[in-house]
């Protein structure tokens, strides 16, 4: 138990009414309010990031943990860490966008690539900088962002080796152990399955800034006060320019409640990066 929050465990129970069935078939645990990440659609212009910081922040001196081999949704213990995850990548404008934000002001996130969009390659010589530093750590989102839980054995440890293997040309980083099964999607079999190549720690979430669909930027900054809390891990996209307007926003809470950024490797050891 960490704190006020637990693993979710093999049952696939959901948490409170932030993790609800929502229809979800039987032992498997659906994260609320996310959709399918639909085609891009026009959007306001990403206002500018402030001036780069001249060097990359160094990582927050913490006490690391075993990263977990169950479903986890927020952080462990009591403090003001937040984890800022964002997914999928169907925009290579708001990939951009949100590297420039980090290396403008150290903001310390967590992508979970889905890694058949082109973004990625498309945004190699901003990101990679980053991820080299351990500023901003790429997971493993799949290939092709199915229902794990709808495929074979093969199947599902196809679209997550896949995009591993991706990620490490693109970025020459193991992104093991952490994944994130689209829609929040996973049962006993997903996490055997992904357990079996070195994914052992599906990451879901304690709040969410439901942009998966194109919102708008207002509702977009209400759900930054409603979820950017401490130890909770926050949940965006990378699919629609709204969120990319409202950076400075979502940068002051994180300022004004003492929050702290972090990755999942700053906070977990593992294997991989022990």
């Amino acid at each position: 138990m960490w704190g006020r929050r637990a693993f979710l465990g093999a049952s696939g129970l959901a948490l409170g009414s932030v993790l609800t069935a929502c229809g979800a078939k039987p032992e498997t645990t659906r994260p609320a309010g996310i959709t399918p990440p639909p085609t891009p659609m026009p959007a306001p212009t990403p206002s500018p990031t402030p001036t780069p910081t001249a060097t990359a922040p160094a990582a927050p001196a913490l006490a690391k943990v075993p990263a977990p081999h169950e479903a986890f949704t927020g952080l462990p213990g009591e403090g003001n860490l937040l984890a800022w995850t964002v997914d999928d990548g169907t925009d290579t404008a708001v990939v951009r966008a949100y590297a420039q934000f980090a290396h403008a002001t150290g903001t310390r996130l967590t992508l979970f690539a889905t890694a058949s969009y082109s973004s990625w390659a498309e945004n190699v010589d901003v990101l990679k900088p980053l991820v080299d530093s351990g500023q901003v750590q790429i997971g493993n989102h799949t290939w092709s962002h199915p229902d794990l839980t709808s495929l074979s054995d093969q199947g599902i440890i196809d679209e997550l080796q896949r995009t591993h293997d991706r990620i490490g040309e693109l970025f020459g980083v193991d992104a093991r152990p952490f994944y994130r099964p689209p829609f929040g999607f996973h049962d006993r079999r997903v996490r055997a399955a992904a357990a079996s190549i070195g994914y052992t720690a599906p990451t879901l979430w304690y709040g969410s800034l439901a942009d998966s669909s194109l919102i708008s930027a207002d509702e977009i900054v209400r759900l930054g006060h409603e979820w950017m809390l401490p130890q909770h891990i926050v949940i965006g996209h990378l699919n629609h320019a709204p969120v990319t307007t409202v950076f400075p926003q979502l940068a002051q809470i994180i300022a004004e409640r003492g929050l702290v950024t972090v990755t999942m490797n700053d906070v977990f050891s593992s294997e991989q990066h022990p």
